[in-house]
């Protein structure tokens, strides 16, 4: 998924703040859901959240730069999923994370449904 960095997601610097590369992320999850003409959550209580993010710093984007974030399954099991996500400017990595997501259903770990199971492949 690309994204352009606006005015609003840098500092006074003009340097892209930290917290925005993770909702880059989040944003590159909810369109991998979007393409396969869903959302992600349901209305019945249930859906993926974050349970643990482990993140790297390793370069800097500024006001209108060009990103691409990418994602890539690392494990599966019974009630989640993690995965890893990078994030580059001009090919150049500056960024990545891996993110475990948990399923949930009325706010507890459940088995991920046979529907969703292998979804982020």
């Amino acid at each position: 998924m690309k994204i352009r960095v606006y005015y609003e997601d840098t500092d006074a610097g003009g340097i892209v703040y930290h917290t925005n590369y993770l909702k880059y992320c989040e944003r590159a999850r909810s369109e991998i859901f979007f393409a396969k003409g869903k959302t992600p959550t349901d209305g019945d209580n249930s859906g993926f959240v974050v349970s643990h993010i482990d993140a790297n710093f390793l370069g800097m984007a500024k006001l209108g730069d060009m990103l691409e974030v990418k994602s890539e399954v690392l494990q599966e099991k019974k009630a989640s999923v993690v995965l890893k996500q990078s994030i580059f400017k001009d090919k150049k990595k500056i960024f990545d994370m891996s993110v475990t997501l948990v399923f949930v259903r009325d706010g507890r770990p459940r088995a991920i449904p046979e529907e969703l199971q292998n979804f982020f492949n």
